[in-house]
């Protein structure tokens, strides 16, 4: 078990960030929120998932909703720790730790303020690796995962818990209305496991591969080099394109961010133009008018100048961004998994193919 310092928080956030593939939620107010734990002298403590016993209860909290919304609507800083707290009165039971749902931007910090307020650690993994828009498509909800009971909670202190769903889909299409009918952010409460089913679906570490991104990152800036090859140079894959946000077609469309966004190169790729479709995070590259980069691998933009993840609720016409494609998780990559977080599952008639790094 470690501790999280406050000198911790910068870097793990620029990780998430760059993990994130565009979605998640902002890394910099949720970095600001775990500040203010360590601040107020509470301990943020991870684990390694194999330090976790078999009996150990564990549940997977963070936040739902459009990143615009929780970008405009800040939350008031106890909704996704209320849902965790409605859980357990439902259960009868103290959960005994935290398991991240994604490695995304805000959303990779949220279980560190869960776990600072409860005083219980977070696993280092998620059920991503990356960021999804969907609940189902959680690796613990992907490889057999009870979806229920889960909690809904919001910033005015109304706390839902639905008993029983019949599968993850549904929770997607429930609490996604809910949350829309909550101002389209809450905090979420979900996928109550053991620690035996936990080791063997969640992707391990990454936690610790984001601190290690931005670690990377920050170095780069301090020794002037490159930040885009120093992330490459931990997560793997490669530059898709060095250029120029051209166009930004962006709405929130049934509590998601949907829209699609241009790039023109520039230098060594200059008559070059790519156009990327996002849902909340980045999911298909076009070149040419033929798609060349799909979900599940990552697709995330970050700053040329300073390796800073561009997050879609940000992305704007000018902004000068290197767009990197890391390959996914091996756990992402299964027929089973292809069938949720391929791209068919975002409607999209094309084969998956793993990323060519």
């Amino acid at each position: 078990m470690w501790q999280i310092t406050e000198d911790d928080l910068v870097p793990t956030a620029i990780g998430a960030g760059i993990l994130g593939t565009g979605g998640g939620g902002n890394p910099y107010l949720g970095r600001l929120r775990a500040r203010e734990q360590l601040r107020a002298g509470r301990q943020i403590r991870v684990i390694d998932p194999t330090e976790i016993a078999d009996d150990d209860l564990l549940v997977v909290a963070g936040g739902m909703g459009s990143p615009v919304v929780a970008y405009e609507k800040i939350p008031g800083g106890g909704e996704e720790t209320d849902a965790v707290r409605a859980l357990e009165r439902h259960l009868g039971r103290k959960f005994t730790a935290i398991a991240p749902f994604e490695m995304g931007g805000g959303n990779s910090m949220v279980p560190l303020v869960i776990g600072a307020i409860l005083d219980i650690p977070i696993v280092d993994g998620d059920g991503m690796g990356r960021a999804f828009p969907e609940l189902q498509m959680i690796t613990y909800l992907i490889y057999g995962g009870n979806p229920s009971p889960a909690a809904l909670a919001d910033e005015r202190g109304n706390r839902i818990v639905v008993d029983q769903i019949v599968d993850s889909k549904w929770l997607e299409r429930l609490l996604r209305s809910t949350t829309i009918d909550m101002g389209g952010h809450a905090g979420l409460a979900t996928a109550v496991m053991d620690g035996a089913f936990c080791r063997t679906t969640i992707i391990p570490n990454t936690l610790t591969l984001a601190k290690d991104i931005g670690d990377a990152v920050l170095a780069a800036r301090q020794h002037h080099g490159d930040p885009s090859e120093a992330v490459l140079g931990v997560a793997g894959g490669r530059r898709y394109l060095r250029g120029k946000v051209t166009d930004v077609e962006r709405r929130t469309a049934r509590g998601f961010a949907r829209g699609r966004l241009v790039l023109e190169g520039t230098g060594e790729d200059a008559g070059r133009r790519i156009e990327i479709d996002f849902q909340n995070e980045n999911l298909l590259i076009r070149e040419d008018g033929e798609p060349t980069v799909t979900v599940p691998d990552l697709i995330t933009l970050v700053t040329t100048d300073e390796g800073e993840p561009i997050t879609t609720e940000l992305v704007r016409y000018g902004l000068r961004a290197d767009v990197l494609v890391i390959p996914c998780p091996d756990l992402l990559k299964t027929s089973r998994a292809l069938e949720v977080v391929g791209p068919a599952a975002f409607g999209y008639e094309v084969d998956y193919r793993p990323l060519a790094v």
